[in-house]
């Protein structure tokens, strides 16, 4: 018997490296889930790998309210409701001084990572309510706790989560809907290799290690540990856990 079996998880940013690392993880303990993102042929690809009689994809921009119900009607269609919704999807934007740092990107990353948020709960909130409950995880960043100096729109839009998750817990408890965030400190993806280009565009190896040097556990995280979070969040495991943020970061913030 899996962790979360005969589950229904909707999965944001489901093409990226989190994002699939936690599909795998979801499926092997019993979930059925459905991947969305905006990168159609990644999603294909994630889905062939993890079995279409467990998985399924969706192409939507979660910054739209008619995309989020697209992805929302697709889940509830092919597998009957929601029980997790990890939402995932987030976008760096640049690395730049705050006044050097362009207002179309400040907002991109604003809708993406935090209205993007926003509306896949807005929309799931009541499939969970009439479930009777749910798990509600976000991924926010070590960035959501600190500052970052040349990372002013993925910082603020990282805090901004937490504050909504507490909101939300709040109002999910009576519900019996569980509400928290993921934290990491850098981890082994697509996002890191733009941001180490971004900080050291001539040599993006140093910046690697001089950001690994600065983890006290001397590394980046990789793709699973942070699936392993997100999937012990999903599950009955942590049945009294909620408004809780949850630091996955190698002692960055001890």
């Amino acid at each position: 018997m899996g962790r979360i079996e005969e589950k229904v998880a909707v999965i944001t940013g489901g093409a990226g490296g989190i994002g699939r690392a936690a599909a795998a993880r979801f499926v092997a303990e019993g979930a059925k889930v459905m991947l969305v993102d905006l990168d159609e042929s990644a999603l294909q690809e994630a889905v062939k790998d993890l079995g279409s009689n467990v998985s399924s994809y969706c192409v939507a921009d979660v910054t739209s309210a008619a995309e989020t119900e697209k992805y929302v009607q697709a889940t509830v269609e092919q597998f009957g409701g929601i029980d997790i919704y990890l939402a995932n999807a987030g976008i760096e934007g640049k690395v730049a001084s705050i006044v050097d740092y362009d207002e179309e990107t400040f907002d991109r990353v604003m809708a993406v990572n935090v209205k993007g948020v926003w509306l896949g709960i807005k929309h799931i909130f009541p499939l969970m309510q009439a479930r009777g409950g749910g798990s509600i995880v976000i991924t926010s960043s070590v960035m959501g706790v600190k500052g970052g100096a040349v990372l002013s729109a993925y910082s603020a839009s990282k805090h901004a989560v937490i504050g909504l998750m507490r909101s939300t817990a709040l109002d999910g408890a009576a519900h019996n809907i569980r509400v928290n965030t993921v934290n990491p400190s850098p981890v082994e993806t697509r996002m890191m290799r733009s941001l180490e280009a971004g900080i050291n565009p001539q040599d993006t190896d140093a910046a690697h290690e001089q950001i690994a040097a600065s983890i006290p556990l001397q590394r980046y995280g990789e793709p699973e540990d942070i699936a392993n979070i997100m999937l012990f969040l999903a599950s009955d495991e942590s049945s009294f856990l909620t408004g809780g943020v949850y630091m996955a970061d190698g002692g960055s913030t001890a």
